[in-house]
């Protein structure tokens, strides 16, 4: 199995923390929230990746390009610029593999999601997120919900503050789906997904299209989006504070996240 992570947006909200990389690789510790995402994925065997680039994407093909000279120790020799030795270490990241696809920079998450379809032909199932928020999330037991309801998508429902999209649900089936709205109560979209490939059905080309609100509206009409609650941690990177609470949680040693 796959997981896509969408990791193309700007990030306008957390600006101020950095404004020269994407968000995803903005830092928790010594690492970017990306790979602390990727990392929640390879604790449940999850080691194929498909990344949804945009805004800056240089910034992170540079970060897995070089990854290998940022965590191990190196032997260098100036006089023989051709020798360089890398210390074995153990490093599981080493057996990730990672494709980091070009999806338009102004592309919105429908068309990022529909534009690495080839990159999921044969898989039964994938799982889908998004490229700033961090859970203490089993992601074994969400794709184990998948595939017993046989429905064409599972939404992780959390609860947080109600600035986010409201699901209405009934037993494990989301009834509505709406996205951020300006009242209400209730479970919000977390942002890890599990999709079997019918889901394209309800995308298209159109680099307009938001994946949160026609695609997921239609998947709970059609009875085909289930709720996996997750009663545990779950934090997003929208602001500085945010931000720094995270890396506050992480500098402590108290990271319900940590793998």
């Amino acid at each position: 199995m796959k997981a896509v992570i969408l990791c193309g947006g700007q990030g306008t909200r957390i600006r101020d923390v950095a404004d020269d990389i994407p968000k995803p690789m903005i830092r928790i510790g010594d690492r970017p929230i990306l790979w602390h995402i990727m990392q929640l994925y390879a604790a449940s065997q999850i080691d194929r990746f498909v990344l949804c680039l945009g805004y800056k994407s240089w910034s992170i093909k540079e970060y897995f390009l070089n990854f290998h000279a940022q965590v191990a120790d190196i032997t260098v020799c100036p006089g023989r610029p051709g020798e360089v030795q890398f210390q074995a270490g153990d490093f599981p990241e080493m057996n990730w593999q990672i494709e980091l696809i070009e999806t338009g920079v102004n592309s919105m998450t429908g068309a990022r999601l529909w534009r690495v379809r080839d990159r999921l032909e044969g898989e039964e199932l994938f799982c889908f997120t998004y490229g700033d928020g961090v859970a203490d999330l089993d992601i074994a037991e969400v794709t184990a919900f998948h595939r017993r309801h046989g429905k064409i998508g599972t939404v992780t429902g959390v609860r947080p503050p109600g600035r986010f999209g409201v699901m209405a649900v009934q037993g494990d089936a989301v009834q509505v789906f709406s996205e951020k709205p300006q009242t209400g109560e209730g479970l919000i979209n977390g942002g890890f997904f599990v999709f079997d490939k019918r889901v394209f059905d309800y995308l298209d080309a159109d680099p307009g299209l938001v994946f949160e609100q026609e695609p997921l509206r239609r998947l709970a009409e059609d009875g085909q989006l289930m709720l996996f609650e997750h009663s545990g941690f779950w934090q997003p990177m929208d602001t500085y504070r945010e931000w720094k609470l995270l890396n506050e949680m992480w500098d402590s040693g108290q990271a319900p996240w940590k793998r």
